[in-house]
Parts: C-alpha cells; structure tokens; sequence
C-alpha cells in the first residue's frame, strides 16, 4: 500500500461555492503513483466546507449560495455565538450541514470522477482568510 499526504494552502476566496478541483490536481502531483485508491481531501476549518457536485455550469454554484442563504440565515435571534459578526454561526452551521470532508476513487493515477463533478470550496464566510486542506491518497 502506498500513502502520499499534502497540506494545500488555498488562496483567501469570497463567500460562495468555488470548483477547486484542478488546483488539487495540480498540487498533489504524488496522485499519479497510485494505480488504484482513493483520495480523501479535508479542510481544517469549521466555517468552510467541501462537497463534490456540478462543474460545468456556474449558475449551480451561485444557486447553492442563494439556496444556502436562505436555508440558514443570518442574524437569526437565537443565535448566541455572533462575536465575530452576522456570518459567523451560520457558516459553522452550513459547514456541519456540508461536511469537512470528501472521497475520490482513483484510477490510473487520475480521479475517476463523474463527467460533469468538481470539488468545490464551500465558503460561508463575508471575509475569509486562506484556506487549509489536507490531501491524501492511499491505494497501490
């Protein structure tokens, strides 16, 4: 069994859904010594999350952001945790809702990935600061 792992830095991006896919390609060049396995990428924070969907078409991205906003407001009354501001315990929340975490066969030294699915970057914060994930893959 073969096991490579990388923390990525992602750059800071604004609140939104963003397709992060290649930039995991492109920095975790050990993916290609694995034949057969899986890729596990997590994020080591609890106002971010990261889910696997639609990559072509941009609108599903802004219709997740507006869907989200709606699911979980803002300045609810009953939140208690706010002292970093408005978007601060909803983000906690849609993090939970989303998860820290996704999985990714790999074939061939390539994700085997449905035609129209990328790895998105869900950010729910107004000002966010970098990112860290950590990549690892695992197989023969």
């Amino acid at each position: 069994m073969l096991v490579f792992q990388k923390e990525i830095r992602l750059p800071a991006y604004k609140r939104g859904f963003h397709l992060i896919t290649d930039t995991i390609v492109k920095e975790f060049t050990d993916l290609t010594h694995i034949q057969t396995g899986i890729l596990q990428v997590f994020i080591k924070h609890t106002s971010a999350g990261l889910t696997i969907n639609e990559d072509a078409d941009p609108t599903v991205r802004a219709d997740f952001e507006s869907h989200f906003n709606q699911m979980v407001p803002e300045n609810a009354p009953y939140y208690r945790h706010n002292t970093e501001g408005p978007d601060d315990m909803p983000a906690h929340i849609k993090a939970s809702l989303v998860g820290s975490s996704v999985s990714i066969p790999i074939t061939g030294g390539k994700l085997n990935m449905g035609t129209w699915q990328g790895i998105y970057l869900c950010e729910y914060r107004n000002q966010a600061s970098s990112r860290k994930i950590v990549v690892t893959a695992y197989g023969i």
